[in-house]
């Protein structure tokens, strides 16, 4: 049922007219031009070279967005090339497909974006492959399909002058908005932290501004840097409100709690709701001295009659908590209304700021330590090269008419997870055939010329960018019709075209599926691993606040940050592929039912690490007791073996440090009062109780295959 649901599924969110309009036109203008100076051939491989770059297109910060989109013209010019030289001998032709897949299935090891980049430029080749072209004539080719990329990126990156930071600003618009919705509700420690994705979504946002030191990059990096604050504080007194009202209920500390998180909501959603508008935020003085106000009531002890006053030391950290929040809350409304950056805090971007020789000796170390069949990646890519070898030799040697859509249908379909790929191919198949049933009825209404024809395929592209990435369907249907119409522009007769892509659409689909379906790469022999990365980014993270709390006079702000964006990332890819999982056939509801308590189980975790982190950032500098050190060094052995035992280690459950007995010491260690330590005493004991629950789960793992077994199995 959640394959069918994946298969229908249409996320609106993913709609944008505006980046569809500018792809139409880029599309649309090399046709126009060509039209009208009769140069038909050369303007349709600038189209489809526009037409190519134009899914690397989207919401992301001008930088992003131009090293992509350039990055992709500069591949699709070498690709149409390439394909046009080798066209001639078909067996280069085949060598030079099957390479090239290879390559474009490893860069899925990347990431998402290089993946897409790979599978567009291997699109192309196959495409033009089919139209061999002497080398003058093939290098032209080239230069018009980069040129028709280059306006594609131009018309994307038009606006960079005039709307600089608007991708960015509307990123912290909607954390900021997302921080008040979470300081009006209490948080659930078995669900996601509150405001995770739209943190993670800001920082990628931002990234790119690592080496903007203009007014305006500081000023967003600052709001970043206080969001994120913001968001530990806000959770700290969600739970400090939470415990004073188990000790007393309807208590007044409780009540002023309350009154403080309704007050600091309001100021978070003008804060995002200015940087949304892209205006000045409203002043809001009243709301930051009436905040103030209530922390000072806070320093007021209960009434001594008050027989349900709280305990003094839960006081104490929710007062310090509100300080600190209100004291970012100030700052956050300064950078929102005036232009100059207040308080900067420095947040390290170190990959952004490395140079380009580091950043490829990154790719490569990551594309060689996948040169394995026990990567994923790495059997994806096999596949793939040898289907589209197999593909292209097949059209080649039966000689079908448009042998192309055979290799192309390949290597649109095959993806290295069973749901994207099973999807894809009925999405691709049903798609095809809506689109060729409307191509041919078009043809049968279209007025004849070349005007008719353009127009039609400008409402096409508007429909496949537009819509097209909110359903594979949609998607599919508009680029078949829109092919036809380029094809035929090209003096080829529309049912010629639509009676070969439907036979060689069916063709590569069917090879696609067989293939995967002969050696799958399961999901359920990858979710151990992806849990072991978000253990073992945990770890670092632990490891992070550790170090603050042994080395309290040293800054680990970069550090802290760092490494709190990894946790979040690494949580996101697990539930990505859990969500993948259960909708591959033979999943047993065990496994899906162990992975998601065990993902639970992990925000319990997660909860109270932020929590000593919010720690870290309102207490005033203590030594570290005798025991701390022991019990966090344990605290990350545990971590370290529960990750190996999901990676196939063996291990038993005396292997484990014992938790308890060291939380037992911690909290024994000093003859300091008992207050000053209280908040760390109680988020220890809360990663003692996660941290045994996940090794209870890990090692008593339900499904007939264990994590060791799940994970050396292909």
């Amino acid at each position: 049922m959640t394959f069918w649901q994946n298969v229908v599924r249409f996320q609106r969110e993913k709609i944008s007219p505006r980046i569809a309009l500018r792809n139409t036109i880029g599309v649309a203008l090399p046709l126009a031009f060509g039209v009208a100076l009769h140069e038909v051939p050369a303007a349709l491989v600038a189209s489809i070279g526009a037409l190519n770059v134009s899914y690397s297109d989207g919401h992301e910060p001008y930088p992003q967005r131009a090293r992509r989109m350039l990055a992709a013209s500069v591949l699709v010019g070498l690709a149409v090339c390439a394909g046009a030289l080798c066209g001639h001998h078909p067996v280069l032709a085949v060598v030079a497909a099957g390479s090239w897949a290879f390559a474009a299935g490893m860069l899925v090891a990347l990431s998402t974006a290089a993946a897409d980049l790979g599978a567009i430029s291997l699109v192309t080749l196959v495409v033009f492959a089919a139209r061999p072209l002497p080398g003058l004539h093939a290098a032209l080719s080239g230069l018009l399909a980069l040129g028709g990329g280059l306006l594609q990126t131009a018309l994307a990156l038009g606006l960079w002058p005039v709307r600089r930071y608007v991708p960015e600003r509307r990123a912290l618009g909607i954390l900021y908005v997302e921080l008040s919705r979470a300081a009006a509700s209490d948080p659930q420690i078995f669900q996601v932290p509150p405001a995770s994705a739209q943190s993670t979504e800001a920082q990628r946002m931002l990234a790119t501004l690592g080496g903007d030191h203009s007014l305006e990059g500081e000023r967003y990096r600052s709001l970043l840097s206080q969001a994120e604050r913001a968001r530990l504080g806000l959770f700290a007194l969600a739970r400090l409100r939470t415990r004073i009202g188990r000790e007393s209920d309807g208590s007044r500390e409780r009540e002023i709690l309350d009154r403080s998180l309704e007050i600091a909501s309001q100021i978070l959603k003008s804060i995002g709701d200015a940087l949304l508008a892209g205006e000045p935020a409203a002043e809001s003085d009243a709301a930051l001295e009436q905040l103030q106000a209530l922390a000072e009531e806070l320093r007021t002890p209960a009434p001594a009659s008050d027989e349900m006053a709280p305990l003094p030391t839960l006081v104490r950290d929710a007062r310090l908590q509100l300080d600190a929040l209100a004291g970012q809350l100030r700052s956050a409304l300064d950078l929102a209304v005036h232009a100059t950056p207040a308080g900067l805090l420095a947040f390290a971007r170190q990959e952004t700021r490395k140079p380009w020789r580091l950043q490829l000796q990154g790719a490569f170390a990551i594309l060689r330590a996948n040169l394995s069949l026990k990567s994923a990646a790495c059997r994806h890519a096999v596949r793939l090269s040898v289907c589209v070898a197999v593909g292209e030799a097949i059209g080649r040697s039966f000689e079908l008419r448009r042998s192309y859509w055979l290799p192309m249908t390949i290597a649109i379909v095959l993806k290295p997870d069973f749901t994207a790929t099973f999807s894809r191919g009925v999405l691709r198949l049903a798609g095809t055939l809506a689109g060729l049933i409307f191509a041919t009825a078009l043809f049968r209404v279209l007025p004849a010329g070349p005007a008719a024809e353009v127009l039609a395929i400008v409402a096409l592209t508007f429909v496949l960018r537009c819509w097209g990435p909110a359903n594979y369907g949609i998607l599919v249907t508009a680029v078949t019709g829109l092919v036809v119409l380029l094809i035929a522009m090209s003096g080829v007769s529309p049912m010629e075209a639509i009676t070969a892509r439907g036979l060689n659409t069916a063709f590569g689909g069917a090879i696609a599926l067989l293939a995967y379906w002969l050696w799958p790469t399961w999901e359920r022999t990858r979710a151990p691993e992806e849990m072991a990365r978000m253990l073992d980014a945990y770890r670092e993270y632990f490891r992070a606040i550790r170090e603050g709390y042994l080395h309290p006079n040293a800054s680990y702000a970069a550090e802290l940050d760092r490494t709190r964006s990894a946790a979040r990332r690494a949580r996101s890819n697990l539930e990505a592929s859990i969500d993948r999982l259960s909708a591959e056939p033979g999943t047993t509801p065990q496994i899906v039912k162990a992975l998601g308590s065990l993902l639970a189980n992990s925000h319990r975790l997660i909860y109270a690490v932020m929590a000593l982190e919010a720690g870290l950032s309102t207490s005033h500098p203590a030594p570290a007791r005798a025991g701390f050190r022991r019990f966090a060094d344990d605290a990350e052995l545990t971590l370290f073996y529960l990750a190996a035992a999901l990676r196939g280690s063996p291990m038993k459950q005396d292997t484990l440090p014992d938790l308890r007995e060291d939380h037992h010491a911690l909290v024994h260690s000093s003859h300091a009062p008992a207050e000053r330590y209280a908040l760390v005493n109680v988020e220890t004991d809360r990663v003692t109780n996660s941290l045994n629950t996940l090794s209870e789960e890990i090692l008593g793992w339900p499904q007939e295959e264990g994590p060791a077994d799940a994970h050396n199995s292909s």
